[in-house]
């Protein structure tokens, strides 16, 4: 109702503001190309103001306000589009994802981000392998989107031997949907050559069993070993793959990206795109800064400053272009059971009873180290700031969101007047000393909405984490309400790609109505955030976060003409519709990209 009241206020306030920049305007108008009108107009400017019509002329806004004063921006030749009600706002910028390993998985034998018994995930791996009779027994088969943390019954453990029961000779590994742990079979672990003596590397973990011997369980950069073994996908194959995630991405309302790990790979294949005339969206890409970099600092940000001059395309254009202009860093790995390789403040909880009588009592671990201590991680966040690449920070627990805010206050001490956006993705757990934090430092919480809900990743913490800090679990209301400018990011491929369930999560926290009954209900005591906070997470603050917040993310005279329109008004119906929101028309630079349905004219 606030957001309707608002709505309201805003559309009489516009209507008097736009009369009198029309008297002042009128003389000069041009014919636009395009013109929306008859609509419900989300502008997320600053007031967050709603309009009835926009112009669009030579890809960039010319007019936003009220019907009657975008007329004299109609010509012969311009394309009048009669929304009937329907709701246009910018379109959706996605401040963290990883475009083409989403792509590239399309193709890959897929878990499907199910639920799944221990047999289940056996058959569905077993399905796969029989698809390909006549594959080298040398071949690895790769499986994808493993929803590890949802294994049915709850606390349902894996290892090497729950692939070593299938019938092949050939060497299996199954990655979780979160990118963060992998399941090597006995032959894939022979073949990397991990064996009980094999030590962990820096940023990484190998688990072992009771006898010293690994699980086939592997953490972060513990099973990188793997990259080499793994077969490579040809460039055509990632030029296909960039070409599909463009296409879905479109379709969800998305003009402007992160990917947020970029590998040269990605890079080059969506800059093939791009030069062949198909990038449909503005392309931002953030090359990783690997832990085992941080003995050499300056070498580090030396190559992540070659790699950007080499590959960015310069001012951002009405056309989507290329830009590379921020840099990953991993600080930890997740809180979710069984890795617990998030680094937390409050040590997870272990069961110091029995499964009859549970005692859950403060156990010894905290989490791996921070994958960058606090001396080389300064350096590396000032260095990226004097090159002027903005840092995204992998901060999944308490511990890390700390380390990264120690690290920006450092740089913003060294560096103090570079306009430096330093982003701090997932914030699955902060403690409430540091939430003041991010608005003091300006540093931009980027949240994937989708998991602020009860599931199999956030309720399967309820034991190893006190009934204090699962209150707070997913805190995006809390940092909102402590000033931090919200941006959104959705993972994909960590999840599917579903914008719109991932912003109704956002406001209500609360899972999709055919959830299994334990996952009913809200998500611990943070109060979400408001229909309009979403919206505004995902386009101008998201803009703000890529450095783009004067071209795009709002709908102003001048800035670029990246919009969508939608089926239903986000601000008005029951919070819990905005999962079900359609896109009927995706436009950038003033071009439309994706288009479902026509619209009356």
């Amino acid at each position: 109702m606030g957001d309707l009241l608002l709505m309201r206020n805003h559309t009489q306030l516009l209507r008097c503001c736009f009369v009198v920049l029309l008297l002042v305007g009128m003389a000069s108008a041009q014919a636009a190309d395009r013109v929306y009108r008859n609509g419900v107009v989300f502008t997320a400017d600053a007031q967050s103001s709603i309009a009835e019509a926009v112009a669009i002329g030579e890809g960039r806004i010319v007019f936003v306000g009220p019907n009657d004063g975008v007329k004299p921006f109609i010509g012969p030749s311009t394309k009048v589009v009669d929304l009937n009600g329907k709701f246009l706002m910018p379109g959706l910028i996605d401040g963290h994802m990883h475009p083409l390993e989403a792509g590239l998985k399309l193709a890959k034998c897929s878990l499907n981000y199910d639920s799944l018994t221990v047999l289940e995930m056996q058959q569905r791996i077993q399905a796969c392998l029989d698809r390909e009779p006549k594959a080298s027994p040398d071949s690895f088969l790769e499986v994808v989107s493993w929803f590890q943390e949802s294994m049915r019954p709850a606390g349902t453990k894996t290892s090497r031997a729950t692939l070593d029961v299938l019938k092949t000779k050939r060497p299996i590994l199954v990655i979780s949907s979160f990118g963060h742990t992998a399941l090597a079979n006995s032959r894939a672990m022979a073949l990397a050559k991990i064996t009980r003596s094999t030590p962990d590397p820096v940023g990484g973990k190998i688990w072992h069993d009771v006898n010293g011997e690994p699980t086939g369980l592997l953490e972060d950069s513990a099973y990188s070993v793997f990259d080499n073994l793994l077969p490579k996908p040809a460039p055509a194959q990632e030029l296909a793959a960039a070409k599909i995630a463009l296409k879905t991405m479109n379709a969800q309302g998305v003009t402007s990206f992160l990917d947020a790990a970029a590998p040269t790979e990605s890079i080059v294949a969506f800059t093939a795109v791009h030069r062949e005339g198909g990038l449909t969206a503005r392309a931002h890409f953030a090359p990783v800064i690997e832990p085992t970099e941080a003995s050499e600092p300056k070498s580090a940000v030396a190559r992540i400053a070659k790699l950007a001059k080499q590959c960015d395309g310069g001012p951002v254009t009405v056309a989507p272009g290329i830009t590379v202009r921020n840099s990953k860093l991993f600080l930890d790995g997740v809180i979710s059971a069984p890795a617990f390789t998030g680094n937390v403040l409050e040590p997870y909880r272990v069961n110091s009873g029995t499964p009859e009588k549970p005692n859950w009592v403060p156990g010894p671990s905290r989490g791996p180290a921070i994958y960058f201590a606090a001396e080389p991680l300064s350096q590396i966040l000032i260095g990226l700031a004097e090159a002027g690449i903005d840092p995204h920070m992998h901060v999944d627990g308490d511990g890390a969101v700390r380390a990264g805010l120690d690290g920006v206050a450092a740089m913003r001490k060294a560096v103090p007047k570079a306009d430096i956006r330093p982003a701090m993705a997932h914030d699955e757990i902060v403690d409430p000393a540091d939430m003041p934090r991010y608005k003091q430092l300006n540093a931009i919480p980027v949240l994937s909405f989708q998991w602020e809900k009860p599931a199999g990743d956030t309720m399967g913490l309820v034991n190893y984490f006190s009934p204090a800090r699962m209150k707070i679990l997913e805190p995006g209301g809390l940092l909102a309400a402590a000033g931090a400018r919200i941006a959104f990011g959705s993972d994909w491929p960590v999840d599917k790609l579903d914008e719109w369930f991932a912003l109704k999560v956002g406001v209500t926290r609360t899972n999709a109505p055919d959830a299994p009954a334990e996952y009913h209900g809200r998500l611990g005591e943070d109060p979400g955030l408001s229909p309009t906070a979403v919206l505004r997470a995902a386009t101008i603050n998201a803009a703000y976060e890529l450095h783009q917040d004067k071209e795009t993310g709002s709908l102003e005279v001048g800035k670029f003409a990246d919009l969508i329109v939608l089926d239903r008004n986000p601000l008005t119906i029951a919070p819990e519709d905005i999962a079900n929101v359609k896109v009927l028309e995706t436009v950038v630079g003033g071009k439309t990209v994706y288009e479902v349905e026509a619209t009356s004219h």
